[in-house]
Order: C-alpha cells, then structure tokens, then sequence
C-alpha cells in the first residue's frame, strides 16, 4: 500500500470545490499498472464534470490525460514492465494525481522522441483531432473547413494536421491577438469570432465559399451562425461547449440551411475498445513525427494549483496547452 496525493471533489462548483487528499492506494491488481505520472493533461471537459454541467457521481476524482513512468504491473500484465513510460487519455477520471492504478490497456508506451510532458499536453487532444479529421469527417484535399477555437489546444492541432491533409482551414479566435496564433499554427485566413459579423468575414476569407465541415467547440457563442457557414449537404460538428451548451434547433431548421448534417461525437466512443485505442494512438505518434502535430504549452501550474489552471481556462487567459505537474 501506497499513498497518492489527488485531487478530489465532493460537491459540483467553483474551481474553489476541488481539494487535494491523501489516498491509500493498493498495489496494482490483475490487468493493472501503476504509474508514476510526470505530466497531466488539462482538457476542458474536466471544467464541465467540476461545475455539474457532466455531473459524475460523488465524490470524485477529476481528469482524463496524463503521462509518466510505469512503477509496478499486476497479475496477467505482459506488454508493459517498471520503467516503461506510458499515456493514457481513456482510463476513466482521477488523472489529477501523483499516482494512481491504471487498466493495461488503458495505456500507451510512448516513443522515445515523444517527451512526458508533450505526450500529456496533446494525446487526448491529437486523439480528438485524430476522430474529427479521419472518422466523423475523412478530409480531403480541398476541403474548406471552418475550425473555431483555432488557437486553443485542440484547435491548433485541427488546424495544422488538416492543412497537411491538403484542407483549406480558415480558423476563429476571441481576439486579434489569438488570431495571430491561429494563423501561426497553420490557419490558411483566421477571424475574430467576437465581431458580429463574423460570418461575413469568414465568406470573405474564402472567396464566398462556404464550409465542407464546421468544426465547432465553442457551441452557444457560435453554433447557428456556424449553421449559416456550412455548404449545402455541409457537416456542422459539434464537440465541445466553452461558452456554454449549444442551443437545441428544430431538425427542419437544418433542412432550410441547406440540408445540412449535425452531429456531436465524442472521443471516448471512438477509442473505446484497446485494439482500435492503440491503432489511433499509432496514428497520432505518426502525425507527431512528421510536425503535422506539435505540442505547444500555454501554461504550467503545480497539482496543488489546480484550481488557478481551471480559473486561468474559464477565463480564456492562456492558449494551448494546461499542463499540471505534480
């Protein structure tokens, strides 16, 4: 038996409601490993199950993404052993420790050329882009596409990797100044989404074409002028909600647009079974490898801090990535 310092909730709230414990944790038990973790990812879903928007049942730990140094396996574990460095983005929450017990097949041996803390800044994020750009869209060549929240973590990963695939990308941001770095992380044109016409200006970035696929994280702010911006037979895809849930349309609505499709995916479902897991995670490594993903940390902020990163992300204060190291 071991102690793990973690981050727990026991009520939905303000950031101020997480609160670090002493957890007695086992030893890993058959199928599981222990790691030691260097780097945990922050991703905003983790604000949503904080404040009860996705309530989780209490108490709770709190995080998805983390990486680090495998300390001891469990009965029945062959492909990994103590010292194998490892990521996880799927394992359920609690990633806010120092340690804890983790399925096998949860987790993925990283690459030498792959360091912790860039592997937890953008695994669970690639291995969202990775589902939007190769499962819910298979983009191609050509491809106009509308990417919001250009300059956030996953929005930067968006934009470069489809800009390898050969897309247009034309991406939003809240400001002038996130627009520079949504145009530094790959944006064919960016646009200030906090300007009323917004639209307008996307339709002029891309000489009055509209999009393929709106890809659309932001939801309340955005969402029915993203349904303005879609081409006819267009996909809006809606995967995240930063300023609050997108307001629910009737479906003959998405008929006046232009027969349009909407969805709302997810990445656990896409990774839920450890065979395709991996086969993704292979195809964000690669990605990694040739630059069409890059880690770019906005921000670090200590386990104990933890309520500053949640605070720092609410008010849109950093861009790329929240790392928290313990």
């Amino acid at each position: 038996m071991t102690m793990s310092r973690a981050v727990r909730i026991r009520e939905f709230g303000s950031p101020e409601v997480m609160r670090i414990e002493a957890v007695d944790l086992p030893e890993p038990g058959p199928g599981e490993a222990c790691v030691c973790q260097t780097a945990i990812g922050f991703n905003f879903i983790d604000v949503y199950q904080r404040s009860g928007v996705y309530p989780l049942p209490l108490p709770t730990g709190l995080g998805h993404e983390a990486a680090g140094v495998v300390e001891a396996v469990g009965a029945g574990v062959s492909d990994l052993r103590p010292g194998d460095r490892v990521v996880y983005m799927n394992a359920g929450v609690g990633a806010y420790a120092d340690r804890r017990n983790v399925a096998a097949e949860r987790l993925v041996a990283l690459p030498a050329a792959v360091s912790d803390e860039d592997a937890a800044a953008v695994f669970f994020k690639a291995m969202t882009a990775q589902y939007l750009l190769k499962k819910t869209h298979a983009v191609q060549p050509g491809d106009v596409l509308l990417v919001h929240a250009a300059a956030g973590g996953v929005g930067q990963i968006l934009a470069r990797w489809a800009r390898a695939l050969g897309a247009y990308v034309v991406g939003t941001a809240g400001s002038p100044a996130k627009c520079e770095i949504a145009r530094a992380a790959g944006c064919d044109a960016a646009i200030d989404y906090s300007r009323d016409d917004w639209p307008q200006a996307f339709l002029q970035a891309t000489g009055g074409r509209k999009a393929r696929v709106v890809y659309d994280s932001v939801g309340r702010a955005t969402f029915l002028k993203s349904l303005d911006c879609a081409a006819p037979f267009g996909l809006v895809v809606v995967y995240g909600g930063a300023s609050g849930p997108a307001p629910a349309i009737e479906p003959d609505l998405l008929n006046k647009k232009g027969c349009l499709f909407l969805t709302r995916p997810s990445v656990f479902p896409h990774n839920a079974d450890v065979k395709t897991f991996r086969s993704n995670a292979a195809d964000v490594f690669a990605a990694i490898a040739a630059g069409h993903v890059r880690a770019t940390i906005g921000a670090r902020f200590a386990l104990d801090e933890a309520p500053a990163a949640h605070r720092a992300a609410e008010a849109r204060a950093t861009t790329g990535a929240i790392l928290l190291v313990p």
